[in-house]
């Protein structure tokens, strides 16, 4: 198993580094499998999109209409399971190689968010009707500085993302502490435009709470993720004790990686292989907030309603517990239902006061609250 972190030098506040959320790269499980005529023949090796219950969801919801920014190093936009999945993007490492992932690592979160479903390759994106925005801010090692991945976040903003993905992380205690800066910044400019933003905890195993492990300042309106592995356990990678932390599938992520050579896979073989790591966790955080964005949740709604259904686990390392994408979709599905009706439907809204429509929004917030609510009464009573 090689190792995929990268531990660049301290470089002072404006150079800083940030580094992929990466721990474990293995590239063994995959030699050349044979081609079947099944769709989607690796999908039986995605045991991540069954532990959060994606495919339960896919006839309510598949991000369709969504994009989702993956702030990384780039995407191999030639995959075969991820060239029609794409929209236009960005380079702001400025090396002459455009969004082209040199790295791997951004090809690989692709996959795992967007990958084509049904077309007789490979596996299943999590939000297979989603659009990925490759953001290419880290070069070919992994890093980039803190500047040019804020860069990203509100060029991608701004050009219509809906979901952000940054599977990164910073390293060193320097960087940890001063973090408050301009990515924390970019976040807070996304959220004030009703964008969803989801990051990784990192791989340093490190706690959050009572120390300077916290990456993201208390406010800023981040989703952060932890990793658990099959059997449902925190890795012993992952760090934990950010209080907004939610925990999704981190071990043996089976998805695309570019088919040519790069840092991470010098031997491309088939174009997917499995990776461990926060940054395989995260999205399939990004996924579930692209899902229950189309099917109307306010994006400000969006953390709470993932952090409440998520599935509650022993282990505080967990955070809230790993997402449940069914239960959430359910309970979105639930509350809009109770909305239209409160609301007499689209139909009967000409007219309405404006005040009546105002308590109407209140009703659907409180429709939402209370299936939320009643979900968790029915889990904890074992129903």
């Amino acid at each position: 198993m090689d190792r995929a972190r990268h531990h660049p030098s301290s470089q002072g506040k404006a150079g800083r580094r940030i580094c992929v959320a990466t721990v474990c790269l293995v590239t063994t499980l995959l030699s050349t499998p044979s081609v079947r005529a099944e769709p989607d023949p690796l999908r039986a090796e995605q045991w991540g999109l069954d532990r959060i219950r994606a495919g339960e969801v896919w006839e309510e919801a598949r991000g369709e209409g969504r994009i989702v920014a993956v702030v990384d190093s780039g995407v191999d936009g030639g995959h075969p399971d991820l060239q029609d999945r794409l929209v236009a993007g960005r380079d702001f490492v400025g090396d002459g190689a455009g969004t082209t992932d040199l790295l791997g690592h951004g090809t690989h979160v692709a996959g795992i968010v967007a990958a084509t479903s049904g077309n007789g390759i490979g596996g299943s994106g999590c939000a297979p009707g989603a659009k990925v925005m490759p953001v290419r801010v880290l070069d070919a090692q992994g890093t980039g500085t803190a500047d040019r991945i804020a860069d990203g976040v509100r060029w991608a903003v701004d050009r219509g993302a809906d979901v952000v993905n940054l599977s990164l992380g910073e390293e060193g205690i320097a960087g940890r502490l001063t973090k408050g800066g301009p990515l924390n910044a970019a976040i807070r400019y996304a959220a004030a435009r009703g964008v969803v933003v989801v990051a990784a905890a990192g791989n340093g195993n490190e706690a959050g709470r009572g120390t300077p492990r916290r990456d993201y300042r208390t406010g800023v309106p981040v989703l952060v993720v932890t990793a658990v592995d099959e059997a449902g356990n925190p890795t012993v990678f992952t760090n934990y004790g950010d209080l907004r932390a939610v925990a999704a599938p981190g071990t043996a992520i089976l998805s695309t990686i570019p088919t040519y050579p790069t840092v991470l896979f010098p031997d491309p073989g088939d174009g997917f292989a499995p990776l461990d790591g926060t940054s395989m966790a995260t999205p399939f955080v990004a996924c579930e907030a692209a899902l229950l964005l189309e099917l109307g949740v306010p994006a400000a709604e969006i953390p709470g309603l993932i952090q409440e259904t998520a599935a509650e686990v022993p282990d505080p390392r967990a955070g809230a517990g790993i997402v449940d994408m069914a239960t959430a979709v359910a309970a979105a599905v639930a509350a809009g239902e109770s909305a239209q009706e409160a609301g007499h439907g689209d139909d009967g809204a000409a007219g309405i006061p404006p005040a009546v429509l105002v308590l109407g929004s209140i009703a659907a917030g409180l429709a939402l609250g209370f299936v939320i609510g009643a979900i968790m009464r029915a889990r904890r009573r074992g129903t």
